[in-house]
């Protein structure tokens, strides 16, 4: 592999288009090393070569399909035999999903592409990171999540609310981060309302998206950008973003007794020891 002494290594999921793409451009266009993961080869390629042409650099391409939890474990650990340290984990990837749909793991599609697999990937590269930034939402609001039943949106199924209720897991996971892993930066943000491919299946989605005043993809990657750049003396870790200022989101997706509960519900749902630690969170 390349020598990346005195150079930053940046890992953005969820990097084939939108907020994650936009991102990885500006990110290498800085000087980073970046290194792109999506679950479609095609764009993902196609993405890469975006970079290139902005950046100058071909980047690094993982494929995995955040709805198999296999494909995480086995990204886990392509990433950790390329990269001995990796400066920035973007967690972007995320979906909206129309239809109450399982995964072939057991779990509500959002919940577990939105939460689990960033929360695996990130446990099992633990020892190999010096900071986090995860993609959150103020759709949080519309959540109502029940770290004993991470199913519970199958049983009368709102894509908004299901989708609402992985974001407050987002915030959740961050700042339980901060609170377990007192010297690995976390930081989450809220980009707005970003005019993507996101949701792009449902007429409804793409309808409202028209009337309200969505920004550019390089608009809402602004906060991620700049939360990888930011000293950390600066910023305060487990905090809430949005638009370069810390936020306070609703008080249920900060609530320290609900957010460890979630941690410890994540690790049983994926297979992991994550009691404090426990090291790069290996199956138990």
């Amino acid at each position: 592999m390349e020598d990346l002494t005195g150079r930053r290594l940046t890992v953005v999921t969820g990097a084939s288009s939108g907020i994650g793409l936009a991102a990885a451009i500006e990110l290498a266009c800085r000087g980073d090393q970046v290194v792109l993961v999506g679950r479609d080869s095609a764009r993902l390629h196609a993405a890469a070569e975006q970079v290139r042409e902005a950046a100058g650099e071909l980047p690094e391409v993982f494929r995995a399909d955040f709805a198999v939890l296999d494909d995480v474990r086995a990204l886990a650990e392509r990433l950790r035999s390329a990269y001995d340290r990796i400066d920035v984990l973007a967690n972007n990837a995320g979906a909206i999903v129309l239809q109450p749909t399982t995964t072939v793991d057991g779990y509500e599609l959002s919940i577990q592409t939105n939460h689990l697999a960033p929360y695996l990937l990130t446990n099992l590269l633990r020892d190999r990171l010096s900071r986090i930034v995860v993609t959150a939402s103020g759709a949080h609001r519309s959540g109502s999540l029940n770290p004993n039943d991470l199913n519970q949106p199958l049983h009368r199924y709102r894509a908004m609310s299901a989708y609402g209720t992985s974001k407050q897991a987002n915030i959740l996971f961050t700042t339980e981060a901060a609170r377990r892993w007192r010297d690995l930066p976390t930081y989450c943000f809220h980009p707005g309302v970003v005019r993507t491919r996101f949701g792009g299946d449902s007429r409804l989605i793409t309808f409202a998206m028209r009337l309200l005043p969505a920004r550019r993809a390089e608009k809402g990657a602004e906060t991620l950008v700049w939360l990888a750049n930011q000293a950390p003396e600066r910023l305060r870790s487990g905090g809430y973003y949005q638009d370069l200022r810390l936020r306070q989101p609703l008080r249920k997706a900060t609530d320290p007794q609900l957010a460890a509960q979630l941690w410890e519900a994540s690790a049983k749902a994926v297979g992991i020891d994550g009691s404090p630690g426990s090291g790069t969170g290996q199956a138990r």
